[in-house]
């Protein structure tokens, strides 16, 4: 992997996350617009930092180095993004820190499936 490819993997891994949490948050049964529309853009303001950080991290510091940023920034975007559906979104039959977990340990497990496919 190469700094060049970070733009294509950041654009690859958003969309794909974007889907995968949409199919979940539908699973889950939130389906007024504007909380799937709040879904995607939190999904834009988290998952680049998400992504674009530990990919650096690993290619300029090591493996170990990338797994400490990664989890580290997983667990920051849990509550970062619980915060943000607490405020905006209308759907309240699960707490919104359950549904920002649900959504990215789901977006998670199966883009791992996807990568080693």
């Amino acid at each position: 992997m190469k700094l060049n490819d970070l733009p294509y993997i950041m654009v690859k891994c958003l969309i794909c996350t974007i889907i995968i949490e949409i199919i979940i948050a539908l699973i889950l049964k939130i389906k007024d617009k504007k909380d799937l529309i709040n879904i995607v853009l939190v999904n834009i303001l988290t998952n680049p930092i998400v992504v674009s950080l530990p990919v650096y991290i690993l290619m300029r510091y090591g493996r170990r180095n990338y797994y400490i940023t990664f989890y580290s920034l997983e667990i920051i975007t849990v509550l970062v993004e619980g915060f943000i559906y607490k405020k905006v979104l209308k759907y309240k039959k699960i707490n919104p820190y359950i549904i920002s977990l649900i959504l990215n340990l789901g977006s998670y497990l199966i883009g791992e499936i996807i990568n080693r496919i």
